[in-house]
């Protein structure tokens, strides 16, 4: 299906320098590749519903749950600029109306 002349097309394309030994071996692959995907288009999908996976996964996941951190004097002085109950911050928004 594929020839050497295209396999080097294709080579070009993606940059990538090979030989003509490798020209000779990707034009097999590739072909035999393509041959692949023609007997899969022949297969009968209509009543198959598309899917994203072979198989169904799930994500096993803990539920969030919130709770106070116990020593609020500790983690303000861990701040390098505390105001207060807060933590300064640089401003990010401009002020300016435009």
């Amino acid at each position: 299906m594929i020839d050497r002349e295209q396999v080097r097309k294709i080579a070009h394309l993606a940059r990538l320098d090979i030989t003509s030994e490798e020209e000779e071996q990707f034009a097999s692959q590739l072909s035999s590749i393509l041959e692949y995907a023609e007997q899969l288009s022949e297969l009968d999908t209509t009543d198959v519903p598309p899917t994203t996976r072979a198989i169904e996964l799930s994500n096993i996941t803990r539920p969030d749950t919130t709770f106070p951190y116990g020593n609020r004097e500790a983690l303000l002085n861990e701040s390098p600029e505390p105001e207060g109950d807060f933590f300064k911050v640089p401003q990010i928004l401009s002020t300016d109306e435009a």
